[in-house]
């Protein structure tokens, strides 16, 4: 007896659960960005303007470039990829996993900074006592840590500081290290303390271009959910209209 009343419960939970599918396939889905970390907060203000423009909500991933690609190779159902580079966002489009070829839609620099406004940074000086902490982002999956190390390659300090830095999975975490106190000075990308609530934190020098390879900052659109293709194209365009691209000069990136 008691097997045969279970039929009918089932089919009752499985009519509920259809009916509640249905009405939620009638609802817009999110669109989903993952977006390097250097971009987050530059992004708010994009999708705050890109969302009133079109009415198509919005949903940020923030994470280092390396490791959104990893997901997004795994089948992470991400819409558009913001990179911090163009290494990654081509990775994927060898992989097949993208919609077209990606484009270039900023230039990221490079500053060092420290929450110790009457501290006078010079690179040179990160070999001094003083600096006992420097941060910065895992060269091997963000691409502002590639190019900070490329930066101490530059001054010839690298041998000299090596056993000061600390390494964040991300420029986010680069920055809590910074913010917090756990490092002296780190380096980070510009628009972080173009951000309102940065601005007059601290103290910061901006890296000079020809210490470092130029940060080519990639956009391209994911082909993980097809039903998606329109709106992630929305916001691909958007990137580059002039309302997009002024923000982006707000937050320190260099556009054409």
């Amino acid at each position: 007896m008691p097997k045969a009343n279970l039929l009918p419960q089932n089919l009752y939970l499985f009519l509920i659960l259809s009916f509640l599918s249905c009405n939620r396939g009638e609802e817009t889905p999110i669109l989903n960005i993952a977006t390097a970390a250097n971009m987050q907060f530059a992004m708010e203000e994009l999708v705050t303007a890109f969302s009133k423009k079109t009415n198509i909500e919005c949903q940020t991933i923030i994470s280092s470039s390396g490791k959104l690609t990893a997901q997004i190779k795994t089948g992470a159902p991400y819409d558009v990829f913001v990179s911090a580079d163009m290494k990654y966002p081509y990775e994927l489009y060898q992989s097949k996993k993208t919609i077209g070829k990606p484009s270039i839609y900023a230039y990221g620099q490079l500053i060092l900074w420290t929450t110790q406004k009457n501290k006078q940074l010079k690179i040179e000086h990160l070999t001094d006592d003083f600096y006992e902490k420097i941060a910065l982002a895992n060269p091997k999956t963000a691409p502002y840590g590639m190019a900070a190390m490329e930066v101490m390659e530059y001054f010839k300090i690298k041998t000299a500081v090596k056993k000061k830095l600390v390494f964040g999975e991300s420029i986010a975490q680069t920055n809590q290290f910074i913010l917090s106190g756990a490092v002296n000075v780190g380096f980070t990308a510009q628009s972080v303390v173009k951000d309102k609530s940065r601005k007059n934190l601290g103290n910061w020098i901006t890296i000079p271009k020809d210490a470092y390879e130029p940060i080519e900052q990639g956009v391209v659109i994911l082909n993980n959910r097809i039903e998606q293709a329109g709106n992630a194209q929305q916001f691909y365009d958007f990137l580059f209209t002039e309302e997009a691209q002024s923000i982006l000069k707000e937050y320190g990136y260099i556009t054409n």
